[in-house]
């Protein structure tokens, strides 16, 4: 199966309404063209899953700042004040989670997991609405996993395969996210044929991924 394909043909699967985690922090590691089609294709009343939502002018923040989400599941939104704005006139809900947290379901739905006990959030309003159980005396939160219709992703070299190379920070939230969607598409900065990443730093296997953009198409 020929992975790579056109932006257009890959946002193909992205429908209004739809979940979508997108890899990146700050905007580092943001898959920036993919996001700006998206932009083009209007599609709207998104669930974003994300670490944050960027700058108004950067990544997550264009889609933001475009009204395209109706949600927001982040562990902050301090450099956007286009998402604060948003919130407080009621126009976007937002969930706001603790960094360590939010990763961490999104691994565990990725992972297959039914959940994750932590101590994050105790006494605090994080953990209104939660179930929380007693393991040696200490108090948990049970935390659900989290998953998406659609993963977007950046990766820095991508084989034809789909294995992926991360470079430095990049590799922040699109490592899990990439694990965690029912389509994944990556999009990639270099892509190389199969065998020329070295197998020791691959950092995602190709069989996570289902579709290949070039990020200078």
């Amino acid at each position: 199966m020929n992975k790579i394909v056109s932006m257009d043909q890959a946002l193909e699967h992205v429908k209004d309404g739809m979940s979508v985690m997108i890899g990146g922090f700050l905007g580092a590691g943001n898959p920036h063209k993919l996001i700006d089609v998206l932009l083009e294709k209007g599609v709207k009343d998104l669930t974003i899953i994300a670490n944050d939502t960027a700058f108004p002018e950067v990544g997550i923040g264009k889609l933001i700042v475009a009204k395209r989400v109706k949600k927001a599941i982040v562990s902050h939104i301090g450099t956007n004040a286009e998402t604060g704005n948003q919130m407080n006139a009621g126009e976007l809900e937002v969930d706001l989670v603790p960094q360590g947290t939010l990763i961490e379901q999104i691994r565990a739905g990725g992972a297959g997991l039914g959940g994750f006990l932590t101590p994050t959030g105790i006494g605090t309003v994080v953990e209104e609405g939660k179930t929380k159980i007693e393991v040696d005396g200490k108090e948990y939160l049970v935390e659900k996993p989290l998953k998406a219709d659609v993963a977007l992703i950046f990766g820095s070299i991508v084989d034809k395969k789909g294995n992926i190379f991360f470079n430095k920070s990049t590799r922040n939230f699109n490592l899990f996210s990439a694990t965690a969607a029912e389509t994944v598409i990556v999009e990639a900065e270099k892509i190389v044929e199969v065998g020329e990443i070295d197998p020791n730093v691959v950092m995602i296997p190709g069989l996570f991924v289902d579709y290949i953009v070039r990020g200078d198409e």
